[in-house]
């Protein structure tokens, strides 16, 4: 067969360059796993020509016989990986190894740290591993044809992994891939049958397609024997698998080098038949919050691959979970529109949501530590579930963790439970404080009576926070209620000698929080006597439905409209500062000092100055007016 020849020398994207650098570099000690990527990559080519072949059977082209074959050659120094599975055209080809055309490059190599286990777990999350075959070979020749194109058009890629790459047309006889590994110098131990079955009897069992190598019993030259299992591992029953094997299984199904956090296995019989085997990864994924993602649930009916992405089948807070769906009872053409509208869809994913949390419950409560590890890795998207998720509010709310004034921790492993056990009698809410950071948080004026009365309140620091605690609203009967907004009401916890102080106060100040307001008409909405305060001279509170001022900041910063809004101030009478401005008669002076009072409430809240070179001035003549 003759084919006209038409080579073409490109350049590799340069964060190819710099991945195949890094992963060279990375995963040399571990270099055997460049066969295990390729076994693997192997597999999803056979499981999408089984989904494609499901609408056009013409792509079998009468060989449905689905296999991947490894061979090697000593004398050449060649290792071979084929498959017959789909293939891949000349744009496929580029699209798929000269480039990284996907969302999150930017985020994947600011992620890098240039701590090899570290680094090594994120190259995996990034599903790259074609490129680990240059650890161990110094040129590397891929020949694949799509199924359903002719045999003349087939398409050659051949690179040495330094910058460029070349592509040649090519005839192949059958559809799918063959990559040939031209080993570097002191490399041979790859070049052995035993050693070579070794590393696919490890790390690819689990692959549900036959993978085969040359036999080596005598009178048997030229025929093939499967080395791995070759069934599913999520169908056979649970205690036949090793704990081992569901380690290997999910580095193939998460395309991930690292090993899982825990998992769970469940396979369910009755008027719906379905098995699922789902992982929570031990390592958060660098695009962890991009929208764009395209990985997940693995959705398979009858052990046949339909989709990845299955975002139907988990709801967006427990979007870090990996594994796989494999239903009974699907067609087998679903499609993602029919995924909308199933009704056996929404029980599975009813029924995988509560499993996932019945495992996270399960770790929470018998191994505390290992929760803590899992907490920092995702704990701001569980924060997001309540919102999400109101059947499972209550279970969700349970699983959270938090900072608060009872360690003042920045570590969040505080529950919702711990903090109502330590509620004194007397109170009946959960107080919180939202902050653009921990310290800003553990620092507010508006902890001082809190903290002198001794009750404990919650430090939210994550941008999540201010999404979260406006749906989650209570817990355990017990409203949350942020200390910064509204008035305060200590209800029984207060004292009823310091609420008459407190209203006489206010009345006996009315003339001075008057003239305080008349100052600062343009950016308060009131002037009051503070009960919250011991410590600082002022603080600023916000309606009871307002967000907090750090994230008006960040919403304005973003472009978005933010509804106008004035604070309320309040004032510490005890405090020397106010009393010296009681005393003030000088109106210019009185204005500057009031100016000061709400100004470094704002600062201390995280809002913004709309002013702030006026602010030094008048804090400078203060300084100056006191060191004289």
């Amino acid at each position: 067969m003759s084919v006209e020849t038409q080579k073409e020398t490109m350049e590799f994207q340069a964060e190819v360059r710099q991945l195949m650098k890094l992963m060279i570099h990375s995963l040399y000690s571990n270099k055997e796993i460049f066969l295990r990527e390729l076994i693997s990559n192997a597999s999803d080519a056979c499981d999408k020509l089984r989904f494609e072949a499901l609408s056009n059977d013409a792509l079998y082209d009468g060989d449905s016989d689905l296999k991947i074959r490894v061979n090697f050659d000593k004398e050449a120094r060649t290792i071979t990986v084929s498959d017959n599975g789909v293939g891949m055209s000349r744009d496929e080809v580029v699209d798929n190894i000269g480039t990284i055309a996907k969302s999150g490059t930017k985020q994947f190599f600011e992620s890098l740290t240039g701590d090899q286990s570290h680094d090594l777990e994120l190259i995996g999350q990034f599903g790259v591993g074609f490129y680990s075959c240059f650890i161990v070979a110094d040129k590397v020749t891929l020949t694949t044809r799509r199924a359903g194109a002719p045999a003349d058009q087939a398409v050659q890629w051949e690179s040495d992994g330094e910058g460029s790459y070349s592509l040649t047309n090519a005839a192949k006889d059958g559809r799918g891939t063959d990559i040939v590994l031209h080993m570097r110098e002191g490399e041979d131990e790859f070049l052995d049958a035993w050693r070579l079955r070794s590393i696919i009897t490890r790390y690819s069992d689990h692959i549900s397609i036959p993978i085969e190598m040359p036999s080596q019993e005598e009178g048997k030259e030229g025929e093939y024997e499967v080395i791995n299992s070759a069934s599913a591992l999520w169908k056979r029953p649970k205690k036949e698998i090793s704990e081992e094997e569901y380690k290997e299984f999910y580095k193939h199904v998460a395309h991930d080098f690292g090993e899982p956090l825990a998992w769970t296995h469940n396979q369910v019989e009755g008027t719906q038949s379905y098995t699922s085997l789902l992982y929570i990864p031990k390592t958060a994924p660098f695009d962890l919050w991009d929208r764009d993602r395209r990985h997940g649930i693995k959705l398979y009916v009858r052990r046949v691959f339909i989709m990845d992405d299955a975002e139907h089948l988990m709801p967006q807070y427990l979007r870090f979970v990996r594994g796989l769906v494999d239903s009974d009872d699907l067609p087998l053409n679903v499609s993602r529109e029919i995924l909308q509208q199933n009704k056996f869809i929404d029980s599975i994913r009813a029924a995988s949501v509560k499993k996932i949390l019945g495992l996270l419950e399960k770790m929470a409560n018998n191994e505390p530590e290992k929760y803590a590890e899992f907490w920092k890795q995702f704990g701001q998207v569980m924060k997001e579930g309540p919102a999400e998720d109101f059947a499972n509010r209550e279970r969700i709310a349970k699983l959270l963790r938090f900072s608060s004034t009872y360690t003042d921790s920045e570590e969040q492993n505080v529950s919702l439970e711990d903090y109502v056990s330590r509620m004194p009698d007397g109170q009946d809410k959960i107080y919180y404080i939202t902050a653009d950071s921990f310290s800003a948080a553990k620092n507010s004026p508006h902890l001082e009576v809190f903290r002198k009365k001794g009750i404990e309140v919650l430090l939210l620091s994550d941008r999540v926070d201010e999404w979260l605690v406006s749906h989650l609203t209570e817990f355990d009967g017990k409203p949350l209620v942020s200390v910064a907004k509204g008035d305060l009401d200590l209800g029984k916890l207060g004292n009823d000698k310091e609420e008459k102080k407190d209203d006489k106060a206010e009345e006996d100040y009315k003339a001075f929080l008057d003239k305080l307001k008349d100052v600062l008409a343009d950016e308060v909405s009131e002037v009051r006597s503070s009960q919250r305060l011991t410590d600082s001279p002022s603080c600023l509170v916000l309606g009871e439905q307002e967000m907090a001022m750090h994230m008006q900041q960040l919403l304005k910063q973003a472009g978005h409209d933010v509804p106008d809004s004035k604070p309320i101030l309040e004032i510490n009478m005890d405090h020397p500062l106010v009393k010296r401005l009681r005393e003030e008669t000088d109106e210019t002076r009185f204005a500057d000092w009031t100016r000061l009072l709400f100004e470094q409430a704002m600062l201390s809240q995280g809002g913004q100055l709309q002013d702030p070179a006026s602010f030094v001035k008048r804090l400078n003549e203060i300084l100056v007016e006191i060191a004289d």
